[in-house]
């Protein structure tokens, strides 16, 4: 008899998270959080010191053939430094894992580094070292990001209480539209290259999916107006995902309204263009890297003239619902997958 195997597929990429660590404790007294969060948290005195880490694989994380390097080499930091401004903290150094092959020549790592030196200025990180190799075959950049927050200020996922406000920065769905118009114009130019792109009415969705921000100015803003949200995470895989991350980590119940959450005019019109639900791009599309957060119901003052938080819903106190309220007022359970990484072939 062979050995059982099962697929990765059947876990998906959440499942395997938890999996490895059901497998894994804690024993160091400075390891005050590990995995489960944006962010490891590790005892530094007064402070705690964040680590986080994130790989972006050529052919699963980005396509060359339109992503430019200089853009991939900010994105690579901006997506790190997003990790730490969810757990409310200030990033403060990077470290480069690079594998690259002999396709790339010395003016294209010069690119890559240009994006990455470019991110490393705009958030304050200073690049402290790391590790090349060569690469069989297509590039893979890995950074590990360190930040620093004071120990009352660490915001985690498990936080939120019912009757919390359900917050979001910016818009969502954009990143994912932009990408679809990127794979779309790869399409024509591939079966004619005479074509030239055409996407310039595009520029903002096309932007949000090659060169995202983290939110650190909306991290900032939160300590000037004296608001320390209860949880928080960043939409890398959407926002149901998200959402569902938040409602399992504190043990409490999302309710989400369909006509507060933020969609840009562009988003909506090219979503309709592709015969796609507005609604489930911004829901399931990810990589906005927007800040999903929960708030007291008695800091909605100090927040409620922002022009860039929007109040989506509320925490309440049935952890098995999780539900949307569409325009037409139906309630629809959240579902989510996040990004697919183990898809069966």
């Amino acid at each position: 008899m062979g050995e059982t195997r099962t697929e990765l597929s059947r876990l998906g990429e959440f499942g395997l998270i938890d999996r490895i660590q059901s497998k894994f404790s804690i024993s160091n007294q400075s390891s005050l959080k590990g995995i489960g969060d944006d962010a490891a948290i590790i005892d530094a005195g007064d402070d705690s010191l964040l680590v986080s880490t994130d790989m972006l694989l050529e052919g699963i994380h980005f396509d060359l053939s339109y992503m430019p390097l200089q853009h991939l080499g900010y994105k690579a930091v901006a997506v790190n430094v997003s990790d730490i401004a969810a757990m409310n903290g200030k990033p403060e150094q990077i470290v480069i894992g690079l594998a690259i092959s002999n396709r790339f020549s010395l003016e294209a790592v010069d690119a890559l580094f240009e994006g990455i030196h470019a991110a490393c200025q705009n958030y304050k990180v200073d690049l402290v070292g790391g590790d090349t190799s060569a690469s069989a075959s297509g590039l893979v950049i890995s950074i590990t990001v360190l930040g620093r927050v004071a120990k009352d200020q660490v915001v985690k996922r498990n936080g939120a209480m019912v009757n919390d406000i359900i917050c979001v920065t910016g818009d969502l769905g954009a990143a994912y539209i932009g990408l679809q118009v990127l794979e779309r114009e790869k399409q024509v130019f591939l079966s004619n290259p005479e074509m030239q792109p055409d996407i310039e009415k595009y520029e903002y969705l096309v932007g949000r999916q090659l060169k995202p921000e983290a939110r650190m100015d909306i991290i900032h803003e939160l300590r000037e107006r004296g608001c320390v949200p209860t949880s928080m995470i960043d939409i890398s895989d959407g926002l149901a995902s998200e959402l569902l991350h938040l409602g399992k980590q504190s043990n409490v119940g999302i309710k989400i309204f369909e006509d507060k959450v933020p969609i840009d005019h562009d988003t909506y019109e090219t979503a309709i263009e592709f015969k796609m639900d507005p609604i489930t791009c911004a829901l399931n599309g990810g990589e906005d890297y927007e800040l999903l957060f929960t708030i007291k119901p008695a800091d909605y003052e100090k927040l409620k003239n922002h022009p860039d938080i929007h109040f989506i819903g509320h925490i309440h106190n049935d952890p098995t619902q999780h539900v949307l309220v569409t325009k037409q007022e139906t309630v629809v359970p959240i579902t989510a997958q996040g990004w697919k990484h183990f898809k069966g072939e």
